[in-house]
């Protein structure tokens, strides 16, 4: 809009408000060239197969993941859960710190 001015560290409308910052933040995808480890240092990729260290608790369920329960065909995503799997009690988001390449 042409009733934009300059306000610190960000941009604002004066029409609607609207503020947002003169530097574009780093997209949510460039995480995705951040390497994931495992709680060993192995580095993970997608399609690789994993093992659990220990016994996990599902939040808001009655599940628990057990140790040793094998997890086959990882993808990685960005975020604090960087592993999405598919288990036999249904799909999961896990931390890589708790998984071991198989």
């Amino acid at each position: 809009m042409e009733n934009t001015y300059p306000d610190g560290d960000n941009y604002v409308c004066a029409d609607c408000g609207h503020e947002w910052p003169m530097v574009q933040a780093a997209h949510a995808d460039d995480d995705a060239g951040a390497v994931i480890k495992d709680a060993n240092g192995t580095v993970l990729s997608d399609g690789d197969s994993v093992v659990l260290i220990k016994d996990l608790k599902v939040k808001g369920s009655s599940i628990t993941l057990k140790q040793g329960a094998k997890v086959k065909s990882i993808r990685l995503v960005g975020g604090d859960h960087e592993v999405d799997c598919k288990m036999d009690a249904g799909s999961f988001m896990l931390k890589a710190c708790f998984l071991k390449k198989v």
